[in-house]
């Protein structure tokens, strides 16, 4: 008897197909190879070259950056440091101080200080009562003349001031005039140093006239002498 071929079930038989061969059949009932598969050849594909090129050039340029920011933070540091040190290393510049004014009786000016009509310049003068100095100028004159007096107000504490400032003369005083004027700041009262007005005694005449406000005199004369380039002030009155 023939023995009987066992059939496993979970391998059934190829189907018999005339003209086809057992190798064929078999290649054909092959699955085909899965996306899983696929996907690990792609994973295993080499990097593109332009790729890495471009991230080298981005960490290149990135370190370029880092190293800018640092440098340009040092730098005013380091020239503010060295300005702080220059700076200490130098001595510092004594504040200059205004002149001290001659003091009269004595040489207080020179011609050539006084050259042009209308200048002036302070100085002081020793009061002959108290031996204190006060305060005094000596103006030029248009016509070649020399004339000092004391800035104190006559019988007053008040400082008079010499304006050559027309305008202000004008806005300050209210008093229009085309020549300057020697003006009290505490009354307001206006004297004219080309005209003269009556002196402490009553009977001689001091420059300085009062023109306005409520004043008592002209201004306390000092007598001035010119003796070569020197000006001095001799006495006041």
């Amino acid at each position: 008897m023939t023995a009987e071929k066992k059939i496993d079930p979970f391998k059934p038989q190829q189907p018999i197909i005339p003209g086809v061969s057992s190798s064929d059949a078999k290649a054909k009932s092959e699955p085909p190879a899965s996306s899983q598969d696929s996907g690990a050849v792609n994973q295993s594909a080499p990097v593109p070259i332009n790729l890495i090129a471009a991230a080298v050039g981005a960490l290149i340029i990135l370190v370029a950056l880092v190293f800018w920011s640092r440098s340009s933070n040092l730098k005013p540091a380091q020239a503010s440091a060295g300005s702080t040190a220059a700076a200490r290393a130098l001595p510092a510049a004594a504040p200059k101080s205004a002149p001290t004014p001659l003091t009269g009786p004595g040489p207080i000016a020179t011609t050539e200080e006084l050259a042009k009509p209308w200048s002036a310049k302070r100085f002081l003068f020793r009061n002959s009562i108290t031996g204190q100095p006060q305060p005094a100028i000596v103006v030029r004159l248009p016509r070649g003349e020399y004339w000092g007096f004391s800035l104190v107000e006559p019988f007053g504490t008040c400082e008079l001031e010499f304006i050559t400032d027309l305008d202000k003369l004008k806005t300050d005083y209210g008093f229009q005039a085309d020549h300057p004027m020697v003006g009290d700041p505490c009354n307001h009262t206006v004297y004219d140093l080309l005209r003269y007005g009556g002196g402490a005694s009553g009977d001689e005449l001091v420059r300085g006239v009062i023109v306005q406000g409520s004043g008592i005199r002209p201004p306390m004369a000092i007598e001035i002498r010119a003796t070569g380039k020197e000006i001095i002030a001799a006495r006041e009155e």
